[in-house]
Protein backbone atom coordinates (compact mmCIF):
# COMPACT_ATOMS: atom_id res chain seq x y z
CA UNK A 1 0.00 0.00 0.00
CA UNK A 2 1.18 3.54 -1.17
CA UNK A 3 2.39 5.64 1.91
CA UNK A 4 -0.50 8.67 1.04
CA UNK A 5 -3.10 5.66 0.74
CA UNK A 6 -1.90 3.93 4.20
CA UNK A 7 -1.94 7.80 5.95
CA UNK A 8 -5.51 8.09 4.52
CA UNK A 9 -6.68 5.23 5.96
CA UNK A 10 -5.57 5.66 9.28
CA UNK A 11 -6.99 8.82 9.44
CA UNK A 12 -10.37 7.41 8.66
CA UNK A 13 -9.68 4.39 11.05
CA UNK A 14 -8.62 7.75 13.97
CA UNK A 15 -12.36 9.05 12.74
CA UNK A 16 -14.17 5.88 13.32
CA UNK A 17 -12.72 5.54 16.97
CA UNK A 18 -13.99 8.85 17.63
CA UNK A 19 -17.54 7.95 16.30
CA UNK A 20 -17.61 5.13 18.39
CA UNK A 21 -16.44 6.93 21.41
CA UNK A 22 -18.81 9.90 21.01
CA UNK A 23 -22.17 7.20 20.18
CA UNK A 24 -21.04 5.75 23.73
CA UNK A 25 -20.60 9.09 24.98
CA UNK A 26 -24.69 10.00 23.67
CA UNK A 27 -25.75 6.72 25.12
CA UNK A 28 -24.30 7.68 28.91
CA UNK A 29 -25.99 10.82 28.79
CA UNK A 30 -29.25 9.67 27.83
CA UNK A 31 -28.83 6.55 30.28
CA UNK A 32 -28.19 9.33 33.08
CA UNK A 33 -31.31 10.72 32.35
CA UNK A 34 -29.79 14.63 33.53
CA UNK A 35 -30.04 15.73 30.02
CA UNK A 36 -27.98 15.20 26.50
CA UNK A 37 -25.35 17.97 24.92
CA UNK A 38 -27.18 20.18 22.98
CA UNK A 39 -26.89 18.04 19.26
CA UNK A 40 -27.59 15.03 20.83
CA UNK A 41 -31.07 16.63 22.35
CA UNK A 42 -33.34 17.21 19.30
CA UNK A 43 -32.84 13.45 17.96
CA UNK A 44 -33.23 11.79 21.44
CA UNK A 45 -36.63 13.83 21.56
CA UNK A 46 -37.82 13.12 18.45
CA UNK A 47 -37.01 9.36 19.37
CA UNK A 48 -39.30 9.45 21.97
CA UNK A 49 -42.69 10.38 20.36
CA UNK A 50 -42.06 9.13 17.05
CA UNK A 51 -40.68 5.49 15.68
CA UNK A 52 -37.48 6.88 15.19
CA UNK A 53 -34.52 5.40 17.31
CA UNK A 54 -31.57 8.30 18.80
CA UNK A 55 -29.49 7.04 16.15
CA UNK A 56 -32.29 7.04 12.86
CA UNK A 57 -33.71 10.25 14.04
CA UNK A 58 -29.68 11.56 14.24
CA UNK A 59 -29.31 10.34 11.23
CA UNK A 60 -32.26 12.35 9.68
CA UNK A 61 -31.11 15.32 11.40
CA UNK A 62 -27.84 15.20 9.95
CA UNK A 63 -28.88 14.49 6.91
CA UNK A 64 -31.48 17.52 7.08
CA UNK A 65 -28.06 19.86 7.93
CA UNK A 66 -26.17 18.79 4.97
CA UNK A 67 -29.06 19.79 2.58
CA UNK A 68 -29.06 23.16 5.14
CA UNK A 69 -24.97 23.81 3.86
CA UNK A 70 -26.23 22.89 -0.03
CA UNK A 71 -29.18 26.01 0.12
CA UNK A 72 -26.76 27.95 1.82
CA UNK A 73 -23.32 27.80 0.06
CA UNK A 74 -24.77 26.67 -3.52
CA UNK A 75 -21.93 26.93 -5.63
CA UNK A 76 -19.82 27.36 -2.85
CA UNK A 77 -20.58 23.95 -1.61
CA UNK A 78 -17.94 21.87 -1.70
CA UNK A 79 -19.22 18.29 -2.84
CA UNK A 80 -16.16 16.47 -0.84
CA UNK A 81 -18.02 17.53 2.11
CA UNK A 82 -20.50 15.18 0.73
CA UNK A 83 -18.61 12.59 2.94
CA UNK A 84 -20.88 13.62 5.83
CA UNK A 85 -23.29 11.58 4.61
CA UNK A 86 -21.75 8.01 5.38
CA UNK A 87 -20.16 9.00 8.37
CA UNK A 88 -23.59 10.32 9.58
CA UNK A 89 -25.26 7.04 8.84
CA UNK A 90 -22.17 5.25 10.50
CA UNK A 91 -22.29 7.41 13.77
CA UNK A 92 -26.31 6.86 13.93
CA UNK A 93 -26.10 3.32 13.76
CA UNK A 94 -23.07 3.16 16.25
CA UNK A 95 -25.20 5.69 18.60
CA UNK A 96 -28.17 2.71 18.57
CA UNK A 97 -25.50 -0.03 19.07
CA UNK A 98 -24.05 2.11 22.14
CA UNK A 99 -27.52 2.60 23.85
CA UNK A 100 -28.50 -1.23 23.18
CA UNK A 101 -24.84 -2.15 24.54
CA UNK A 102 -25.35 -0.71 28.00
CA UNK A 103 -29.77 -1.05 28.50
CA UNK A 104 -29.16 -3.32 31.20
CA UNK A 105 -27.04 0.14 33.20
CA UNK A 106 -29.60 1.17 36.33
CA UNK A 107 -29.42 4.31 37.99
CA UNK A 108 -31.29 5.14 40.75
CA UNK A 109 -29.89 8.12 43.23
CA UNK A 110 -29.40 11.58 41.52
CA UNK A 111 -25.23 11.26 42.22
CA UNK A 112 -25.33 8.36 39.93
CA UNK A 113 -27.10 9.75 37.47
CA UNK A 114 -24.49 12.64 37.38
CA UNK A 115 -21.73 9.99 37.46
CA UNK A 116 -23.58 8.99 34.16
CA UNK A 117 -23.43 12.02 32.72
CA UNK A 118 -19.95 12.98 33.38
CA UNK A 119 -19.05 9.62 31.47
CA UNK A 120 -20.82 10.41 28.60
CA UNK A 121 -19.61 14.53 28.83
CA UNK A 122 -15.90 12.99 29.19
CA UNK A 123 -16.27 10.60 26.02
CA UNK A 124 -17.76 12.74 23.45
CA UNK A 125 -15.27 15.52 24.36
CA UNK A 126 -12.48 12.86 23.47
CA UNK A 127 -14.35 11.70 20.55
CA UNK A 128 -14.28 15.07 19.54
CA UNK A 129 -10.75 15.12 19.86
CA UNK A 130 -10.32 11.82 17.86
CA UNK A 131 -12.41 13.83 14.84
CA UNK A 132 -10.61 16.53 14.79
CA UNK A 133 -7.03 14.96 14.99
CA UNK A 134 -8.55 12.98 12.10
CA UNK A 135 -8.69 15.70 9.92
CA UNK A 136 -10.66 14.64 7.21
CA UNK A 137 -14.36 15.20 7.40
CA UNK A 138 -16.72 17.11 10.30
CA UNK A 139 -19.94 16.11 11.20
CA UNK A 140 -22.74 17.04 9.83
CA UNK A 141 -23.32 19.60 12.90
CA UNK A 142 -20.02 21.21 12.98
CA UNK A 143 -20.38 21.18 8.99
CA UNK A 144 -23.70 23.22 9.69
CA UNK A 145 -21.80 25.80 11.81
CA UNK A 146 -18.99 26.70 9.24
CA UNK A 147 -21.69 26.73 6.23
CA UNK A 148 -23.29 29.58 8.38
CA UNK A 149 -19.95 31.30 9.41
CA UNK A 150 -18.98 31.46 5.31
CA UNK A 151 -22.57 32.41 4.47
CA UNK A 152 -22.69 35.27 6.96
CA UNK A 153 -19.07 35.94 7.81
CA UNK A 154 -20.14 35.30 11.41
CA UNK A 155 -17.35 34.52 14.12
CA UNK A 156 -17.22 30.59 15.11
CA UNK A 157 -17.45 30.64 18.38
CA UNK A 158 -20.92 32.93 18.76
CA UNK A 159 -22.34 30.73 15.47
CA UNK A 160 -21.51 27.63 17.43
CA UNK A 161 -23.28 28.58 20.73
CA UNK A 162 -25.73 30.40 18.24
CA UNK A 163 -26.05 26.73 16.76
CA UNK A 164 -26.25 24.63 20.27
CA UNK A 165 -29.03 27.13 21.61
CA UNK A 166 -31.25 26.34 18.43
CA UNK A 167 -31.20 22.62 19.10
CA UNK A 168 -32.03 22.95 22.44
CA UNK A 169 -34.58 25.42 22.09
CA UNK A 170 -36.18 23.36 19.17
CA UNK A 171 -35.75 20.34 21.33
CA UNK A 172 -37.58 21.75 24.45
CA UNK A 173 -40.60 23.22 22.30
CA UNK A 174 -41.13 19.76 20.95
CA UNK A 175 -40.76 18.30 24.12
CA UNK A 176 -43.65 20.56 25.89
CA UNK A 177 -45.53 20.12 23.06
CA UNK A 178 -45.87 16.33 21.98
CA UNK A 179 -44.51 15.43 25.79
CA UNK A 180 -45.81 17.81 28.06
CA UNK A 181 -43.14 17.26 29.70
CA UNK A 182 -39.41 18.94 29.44
CA UNK A 183 -37.26 15.23 28.16
CA UNK A 184 -33.69 15.46 27.12
CA UNK A 185 -33.08 19.00 28.54
CA UNK A 186 -31.37 19.73 31.80
CA UNK A 187 -29.29 19.94 34.13
CA UNK A 188 -26.48 17.94 32.49
CA UNK A 189 -27.41 19.52 28.88
CA UNK A 190 -26.08 22.87 30.33
CA UNK A 191 -22.65 21.09 31.32
CA UNK A 192 -22.14 19.26 28.43
CA UNK A 193 -22.12 22.78 26.16
CA UNK A 194 -19.74 23.90 28.70
CA UNK A 195 -17.00 20.48 29.39
CA UNK A 196 -17.33 19.25 25.98
CA UNK A 197 -15.21 21.63 24.78
CA UNK A 198 -12.67 21.73 27.19
CA UNK A 199 -12.28 17.87 27.80
CA UNK A 200 -11.78 18.17 23.87
CA UNK A 201 -9.25 20.78 24.23
CA UNK A 202 -7.37 19.15 26.86
CA UNK A 203 -7.37 15.84 25.04
CA UNK A 204 -6.27 17.34 21.60
CA UNK A 205 -2.08 17.91 22.68
CA UNK A 206 -1.72 14.31 23.46
CA UNK A 207 -3.70 12.97 20.44
CA UNK A 208 -1.55 15.20 18.39
CA UNK A 209 1.50 13.69 19.86
CA UNK A 210 -0.18 9.86 19.17
CA UNK A 211 -1.59 10.64 15.96
CA UNK A 212 1.94 11.96 14.72
CA UNK A 213 3.40 8.52 15.98
CA UNK A 214 0.71 6.70 14.72
CA UNK A 215 -0.09 7.89 11.36
CA UNK A 216 4.15 8.24 10.49
CA UNK A 217 4.55 4.67 11.90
Amino acid sequence: MKTAQKHLLRRYLLLCAGLVIMAFGVAFSIKGGLGTSPISSLPYVLSLFTPLTVGTATIAMHVTLILLQILLLRRQYEPIQLIQLPVALVFGTLTDGAVWTIQNITVQSYAARWLLCAVGILLVGVGVSFEVTAGVVTLAGEGMVLAVCRAFGTPFPKTKVGFDVTLVLIASTLSLLFLHRLEGVREGTVAAAILVGMVAKQVNRPMQRFSRRFLEC
